[in-house]
Parts: C-alpha cells; structure tokens; sequence
C-alpha cells in the first residue's frame, strides 16, 4: 500500500496545482523526486522541462516568473541538489518574483540516521521563502489528501503574493517510488480527496489582494507633493507594467521630473505627458547641478536606482521631505532618507493621488533640468572618440524593435544601459535580476523569459556572467525559448576598474579583475549555437538581422577593460562640464 498511496499523494498535489493555475515545470533528473516527476509528466496541463544542472533549473522558473506573473515549479531530489536552487530563491526573495520550489526527501526515519544523500531539509533556504510547508508523509486518507490539496493552494497563494516570492514544500518519500495503482475501492469511497472537486475547480480558492493606501495615506501623499521642485524617482519594480504608467502619470500631473531607472517600467513607452530625464547619471553628481537642481520634495517608487550617481544625489539631498511608497515587505531605504514611508500598493496609490493633484512644479524648476538633459546629451553627440561598451547598450536600444523584450545582465551592462541608452517613446520591456543583482544564473534566467514571449528576447550579457551560467545554453532544447544573446567580452570583470583597489596593481588584475583568457566560442559550439563576432559599429544591424531568423544566436563585441573604463570617464567629464556650463547661464 505505501506505492499507491505515494503515487496518489503526488498525483493529488500536482492535480491541485494544475487547478490552481501552475503551468510551467523545470526539473532535474533524479530518484527520490520520482513520484512527482512521474505525476507531472503524466499530466498534459503541464508544460515539464528537464536541465541537468539545478541551478539552471531554477533560474529558468524564476525567469518564466518574472515574465508571466504566475509561478512556475522547479523540481529536485534530496540532498546537494536542492541546494543547488538556493541562488534562484534568494533572487525571487529580493526581487518579488514567484516560485515555487518541491524538493523530494528522504522519510523521517532516515533522516539524522547517516543514510545516503539525506541532508536537513527542512528550512533549508531559511527565511528567503515566503512559506515553508513539509508535507506529510504519504498516506491512504481521505481527510490527509484533503488537508494535502489545500496545502498545495495555499503554496501557490504564497508564492503570488500580496509580497511575491519563493515557496518551499518538502516532500519525505520512502521507497517504493515508482507509480503503483491506488485500489479502486479507495477511488469509489473517497472522491473528493482523491479526484478534486468537480468540474476542475480548486479545492480552495484563495484571495490574496494587494494592500492599499487607505485614505489618511492618500491624504498625506497629496499634502505632501503640492511642491514646486519635486522629483520623481523611480527604481527598479517588480510589476513595472503596473508601476511605470501610475509613475508617468503622477508626473505629468504634478509636472515633476522623472529620473526612470531602465526596469522601473517608466523609461520606455509613451511619456503620456511626463518629463522623464535622459542621461541623469552622467550629471547628478556635478557639483552646480547638484545644487541648481535641489528639490522640495522626492518621491521614490520601487527598489534602490542602479545608478549610483543617483543614489548619492539623493543622500546628498537628505532633508529634504522624501517620500518612499512601496507595498512589498521588504524595506527600502537603506540611504535612511525617508521622511515618509507609504506601506501601500505602489501603482493604486499614484493612481489614488494623481487624481487630485494639479501642476504644481515652477516652470523655472523644469527648464533647469531640461537644460541640463539638453547639454548632456549634446556632449554626447558631439563626441567623436572611439566607440566603448556603452554604445553597445545604446545600438541594442535603437535596433530592438517596438514591443520586444530586453533581458540586461549585471555588472556593467545594466549600468551602461542606465547611461547611455536613453527613454524613448516606442515600448519596450526591459527586465533584470536586480534583486540580489548577482550574475549567476543570468543565461537561464534569459531563456526562462523567452518561453514566455512569442518572440525572440535579446540578452545583453557580459563574459563572466556567461561564463557563470554555461550550462543554460543547454536551454537551447526547448523550441520557444530563443534568445539573442549580445555578449561584451572584455576577458573579465570590467565593473572592478571603478573601484579604488583598481590602483593596487598586480594583484588588481590577478584578483578582481581576472581575466580567464578564454574564447567562449566554445561552449556556443557544444550546444550547436550559431556564434558571431561584430563590431560596435555594425552591433544594430547584425542585432536587428539575428532576431528575423527567429533562433538562438550569439552576438560577441570585444572590448578593453582598460580603454572602455576610461571612455566612461571620458564620456563624463565631458556631459558634467557642459552641464554646469549650461546652469551656470540660467
């Protein structure tokens, strides 16, 4: 009896989470995981792919999570290889990305017993899950595979929110493993618990609504921003389709500026009336414009800017009032600049205020940052030194077409992206793992998202992070995931060249910057991926022609750490002396 009701106790948990709207498996080969591995797969509602390498896995999830909204499940054995997802439920913690992760253990008596592959599962990513659920061990009951299928609606509730994020359900299987028949007197005795509730409906359903402001908060937001000189910042989100419109709206009703981090939503799409501010992180940090710019009020949605120049303007300005509204539970305001702190729905609340909110910005205080955009960007323009990296994130925004999806990687290809890839009115989805802002898992995380969109994503992916995450390409098996990858390879970590050990040579390149010497064509080759080299100067056309074939291919642009590091100074010396030059003369 204790195969069939292993196989029934799976088959009842996976059938649950199919109700409850769970779609998308990723799983890694493996023994006692075989019960739910075989009830998956036996269940055509799923879509159920299979990577060798957990982490992988996992990071594939988190990328169909970041895509859809909905939570996908990665699947493990026990021991080693559940930890192996650790990094993806950190990112989903951080992030506010759903995920729901099954790890398969041993039972409880030979657990603390030396048995093989048998590690302490239980809270074994601590507290970077929303839930932490242990199933019980299988049994033929009616009231337990009831109890089992609530379980697994209130996994999924969990991992939606109102806050995203991972959920862990431990499963102790004891062998049998394999699928054994469940007697069919038990079938006819206990419908409800072994077959669900009619017509495919959830055993339970579960409201999980987002937490608005109530009306003293929406009060004190509209008191607040009846300002002449407000700012709007808007960070990283992790619901920036919902986010960037409400941000774009609060500022063309208020009339204040907008400085749109490239994944807060706000960046890219129809202004609908909003000032959002092009090259802001070349100049903030310019003394006179620091202080010709200083607001009366900042408003500060989503996570911290990526841009550190951002990030010490707005220290620089602590005192001012700042208001931070954000509904997820994670605290944001590690700069301790806030003077108010909205713990409400970001996107209701703008909507809530900007409905009774009118101009209130001077002219005087928009035209001082529209000169300062102006300049900054003629700077640009007028530069006529050699090409550097971040011209590849600016011919990836001109030849991306209206609607696509760009997945950016860390280091210094969000970064660039921030600097020199500037707002426009064509839409155009940007997405990150700023969460943890790690580089692992950045390959998988790419194809996880391209499951999700009907066309190709572009990836744009330094060669560490490449490196990093070799084993996703491995991903290229699955037919609608196909991703253009955009690789800068600079033979290291070029993000250590703006840090002060950068001067502390030999042992700065030997131990920061490491470059690994290796030709990353290779590892396109073992996966039978099409690899080309190109220049700067033709990245847009080579880009545009490589997403019409509708396949995965690599696009590598080399670059010099060196060189690349100086343009960037180069580059901002350049917009912070035309800047202050063009403030100077108001």
């Amino acid at each position: 009896m204790t195969g069939a009701a292993t196989t029934l106790w799976a088959r009842s948990f996976v059938d649950e989470l199919a109700r409850q709207g769970v779609r998308e498996v990723a799983l890694s080969p493996g023994s006692r995981s075989t019960p739910l591995v075989m009830a998956l797969a036996g269940d055509d509602r799923f879509r159920v792919r299979v990577h060798l390498d957990e982490r992988s896995a996992a990071f594939f999830a988190l990328g169909v999570g970041k895509a859809s909204g909905r939570p996908a499940v990665v699947v493990t054995t026990s021991g080693t290889a559940a930890v192996n997802v650790f990094p993806a439920v950190v990112e989903a913690s951080a992030a506010a990305v759903p995920l729901l992760v099954l790890t398969a253990d041993r039972p409880h008596h030979l657990r603390d017993a030396d048995a093989n592959q048998a590690i302490d599962q239980v809270h074994l990513y601590g507290r970077y899950v929303r839930r932490f659920f242990e199933a019980a061990p299988p049994v033929m009951d009616g009231p337990a595979l009831r109890h089992l299928r609530t379980l697994a609606g209130r996994a999924v509730a969990a991992a939606v929110g109102p806050t995203a994020g991972a959920v862990h359900v431990n499963f102790p299987f004891d062998k049998p493993l394999e699928p054994s028949p469940p007697p069919g007197d038990f079938l006819a005795e206990h419908p409800l618990a072994a077959h669900g509730r009619p017509d495919g409906a959830p055993f339970v359903r579960i409201s999980t609504g987002r937490r608005g402001a109530d009306p003293g908060q929406v009060d004190a937001l509209v008191g607040a921003l009846d300002s002449p000189a407000g700012v709007i910042v808007a960070g990283p989100g992790s619901e920036p389709a919902r986010t960037g419109p409400a941000v774009l709206e609060l500022a063309a009703r208020t009339g204040f500026p907008v400085l749109a981090d490239p994944l807060s939503g706000a960046r890219y799409g129809p202004a609908l009336g909003a000032q959002r501010v092009s090259a802001y992180d070349l100049f903030l940090d310019e003394p006179g414009a620091a202080d010709r710019l200083r607001p009366s009020v900042i408003v500060r949605v989503g996570a911290s800017p990526t841009s550190a120049t951002t990030q010490r303007w707005l220290a620089r300005h602590n005192g001012v009032d700042h208001i931070v509204i954000d509904g997820e539970s994670r605290w944001k305001d590690h700069g301790a600049t806030a003077t108010l702190y909205i713990n409400a729905d970001a996107a209701s609340t703008l909507a809530a205020a900007s409905a009774r909110l009118s101009v209130s910005a001077t002219a005087d205080w928009r035209n001082g940052w529209a000169a300062a955009e102006a300049a900054a960007l003629a700077a640009l323009a007028a530069d006529e030194g050699s090409a550097h990296e971040g011209d590849v994130l600016a011919a990836v925004g001109a030849a991306a077409p209206a609607g696509s999806t760009l997945f950016v990687s860390n280091s210094m290809p969000v970064r660039d992206l921030d600097s020199f890839a500037h707002p426009r009115e064509e839409p155009w989805e940007v997405l990150g793992n700023r969460g943890a802002s790690g580089i692992d898992g950045i390959v998988s995380t790419a194809f996880g998202i391209a499951s999700q969109r009907d066309e190709p994503i572009v990836c744009v992916i330094g060669d560490l992070a490449f490196f990093h995450d070799q084993n996703g390409l491995l991903w290229t098996r699955e037919g609608d995931a196909r991703v253009v990858f955009v690789l800068v390879d600079n033979d290291g970590g070029g993000i250590f060249h703006m840090l002060p050990i950068a001067g502390h040579e030999p042992h700065f390149t030997r131990y920061f910057a490491t470059p690994h010497g290796l030709d990353l064509r290779g590892a396109a080759d073992m996966h039978g991926i099409d690899f080309r080299d190109t220049a700067i100067a033709g990245l847009a056309a080579e880009l545009s022609g490589a997403l019409s074939e509708a396949c995965t291919v690599v696009l590598r642009v080399r670059t010099d750490r060196d060189s690349g590091h100086a343009r960037r100074g180069e580059l901002r010396d350049a917009v912070r002396r035309a800047v202050a030059h063009a403030l100077r003369d108001r």
